[in-house]
């Protein structure tokens, strides 16, 4: 029987992952996933494939108060409002994405900064979901055992950052599902294409450090797209919004 076996979250891109036991999940995915990025004095966005600090961050976000929480490695904890809003910046993500929004201002950036070694700043989009072009992803802890056995060692799984990771699956049995529709708990998901991987995926997801060439692993035994894409994990979209717990039946339809 296919299942929900973890999700995965965080309110700040590249932050340590959240494990809840549920979720909702609307069309533009969950409300309190990757609802803020970090950007450096320029305003450039830091990316996870050239960042490694981030990962040491937790973050907590509440949609209903409005309130963002951070606790760092120290063990300082910081909250503001999410809503004391700055200057308009353009953040650009992966594809070509650009996303309008606006700095955050709040008692954060002294611990980001140090962190970092130079000026951090918390951006927030415009409405939840603008991030990604596909609100979901998945993949199965097979395709994850498979990638271990590869590697000679454990992989973590966390290290994909996806947003749900299924058991009892075959491996890479989500690669069949592009096209196709499946349920997850009382949501329903269609199930759009592969995940291109990128660097993030070879840092450690606890301390960010580079440990392992994933993408070197994945190249070796799946191939690379014609276009030069490394896949692993499936991207989705969200046809019937619901709410999906961890233990939640999984379905093709």
């Amino acid at each position: 029987m296919r299942t929900v076996s973890r999700i995965s979250v965080t309110p700040v891109k590249g932050f340590a992952l959240l494990h809840p036991g549920e979720v909702e999940l609307t069309e533009r995915g969950v409300v309190e996933n990757r609802r803020f990025f970090l950007v450096d004095a320029e305003d450039r966005r830091l990316r996870s494939s050239l960042t490694d600090w981030p990962c040491l961050v937790h973050g907590e976000y509440d949609p209903e108060t409005e309130i963002l929480g951070m606790r760092f490695p120290d063990g300082r904890e910081v909250e503001g409002s999410a809503l004391d809003l700055g200057e308009e910046i353009v953040g650009e993500f992966s594809g070509g994405m650009v996303v309008p929004s606006r700095v955050v201002r709040g008692p954060w950036e002294e611990g980001l900064s140090t962190l970092a070694g130079h000026s951090v700043r918390v951006a927030r989009t415009p409405e939840p979901g603008d991030l990604w072009a596909h609100p979901a992803t998945v993949v199965s802890e097979a395709s994850i055992a498979r990638l271990s056995g590869e590697a000679g060692r454990d992989v973590d799984g966390r290290r994909f950052r996806m947003l749900l990771t299924l058991a009892g699956c075959e491996p890479h049995e989500e690669d069949d599902w592009q096209g196709q529709r499946i349920r997850v708990g009382d949501a329903v998901l269609s199930v759009d294409g592969p995940v291109d991987r990128c660097a993030a995926t070879t840092r450690h997801p606890d301390t960010g450090e580079r440990d392992l060439d994933t993408l070197r692993l994945i190249k070796k035994y799946r191939g690379q797209a014609a276009d030069g894409s490394i896949c692993f994990g499936m991207l989705a979209s969200v046809t019937r919004p619901g709410r999906v717990r961890v233990g939640d039946a999984v379905e093709p339809l």
